[in-house]
């Protein structure tokens, strides 16, 4: 959209005419004081300006735009049938002015001009986006930098504690005890493995690279084995199982990685629910597609903040001192989960827990 600005109305009236003939959306303002009004509340493309106006006159006008962040890059033309002087044509640029015709002026050129500035103007609002993008990408880096390192360090230091008290209590013969101090050390070597899987996974999704290895697999089996193996990481908590019968379910697609999927939405709802002893899996057949929910009685999630969490990187705020992660696990779900073609999402409320949900086809011709 491009303003013009002339308080002639017969001006305004014929160079509108022959702008839209060219294709180009045109509005009109009468004073510079209108014009101001609507710079300020509409998004414009460029403004052509009558330098002699009562009042506000074009000068006045360009200034105004330029002390405004909002539209200090606002291309502006000035058109002056009057004072065509040097001097007067360098105030039109020192005010805030890209180019200055004076009238009569051939239309042909003044088209020309428009469309140069537009197209400048949107590449450096484009370039402009471009260099936030990228702050805002470092800045989330070095965040996710200083998390992970901390992140891995805390079960290093754990598990090289439990090793050190190990060896002391064999020294000691104190074989029980001994065996205490590695069981520990296992748990936290299996955190500092499930961190750095997540790390080298979310490096290979940037590259195009994680591995599938799809084919037609025992859903029930698949589903026992994760239970199984959250009923040894986490011993004292209950997954209470509803559904659909998938005894016999043979779905086609890659079990280990929607293993991972699983294992961490379970995971999540434990670590995030440490009140509850429960937490439900209900999976159902819907057509020939199959719906897994898994539901926890947690701390719930805020909704501005629900759409982010399969981000990468992305951990609430006021989670980030409480729970361990680093805030990879749900973009890996969420990437796997649309490999092989489905959908995924969540249903919250503060306080009252948290419902995570992956839908998949049970036979995905595409998932390879």
């Amino acid at each position: 959209m491009i303003l013009v600005v002339d308080d002639k109305s017969e001006n305004l009236v014929a160079l509108k005419r022959a702008l839209e003939s060219r294709g180009f959306n045109i509005d009109t303002a009468e004073s510079g004081e209108i014009a101001l009004k609507k710079i300020l509340k509409e998004p414009f493309d460029l403004v052509i300006l009558d330098v002699q106006m009562p009042g506000m006159d074009g000068f006045e006008v360009a200034e105004a735009i330029r002390g405004s962040s909002k539209t200090r890059d606002l291309p502006i033309i000035f058109l002056s049938a009057v004072n065509v002087s040097k001097e007067f044509i360098r105030h039109g640029y020192a005010s805030g002015g890209h180019d200055y015709l004076v009238k009569p002026f051939d239309t042909d050129i003044l088209v020309l001009k428009i469309q140069t500035f537009i197209r400048l103007n949107q590449m450096q609002q484009a370039l402009k986006t471009e260099i936030e993008n990228r702050k805002v990408a470092e800045g989330k880096k070095d965040e996710f930098i200083s998390i992970a390192s901390h992140e891995l360090n805390t079960p290093l230091t754990s598990l090289k504690g439990y090793l050190h008290l190990s060896e002391n209590a064999l020294k000691k013969e104190q074989y029980q005890q001994s065996g205490v101090f590695i069981d520990r050390s296992i748990i936290q070597a299996n955190k500092l493995h499930g961190l750095i899987s997540d790390l080298l996974d979310t490096t290979k999704i940037e590259a195009g690279k994680l591995k599938y290895s799809c084919h037609h697999f025992d859903f029930g089996n698949y589903v026992s084995q994760v239970l199984d193996n959250i009923s040894q990481i986490y011993p004292g908590k209950k997954v209470i199982l509803t559904g659909d019968d998938i005894s016999r379910l043979i779905v086609y697609g890659d079990d280990n990685r929607l293993e991972q999927v699983l294992h961490n939405y379970l995971s999540n709802a434990i670590k995030y629910s440490p009140k509850s002893n429960e937490v439900g899996l209900d999976i159902t057949r819907v057509d020939d597609e199959l719906l897994v929910r898994v539901t926890d009685k947690g701390i719930g999630i805020e909704p501005d903040k629900q759409a982010k969490l399969f981000e990468k990187f992305y951990r609430a705020d006021e989670n980030k001192g409480h729970f361990q992660g680093l805030g990879m696990g749900l973009y890996i779900c969420a990437e796997i989960i649309k490999h092989h073609g489905g959908t995924y999402g969540l249903t919250s409320e503060p306080g009252n827990g948290s419902t995570f949900f992956f839908r998949i086809p049970i036979n995905n011709n595409n998932a390879h």
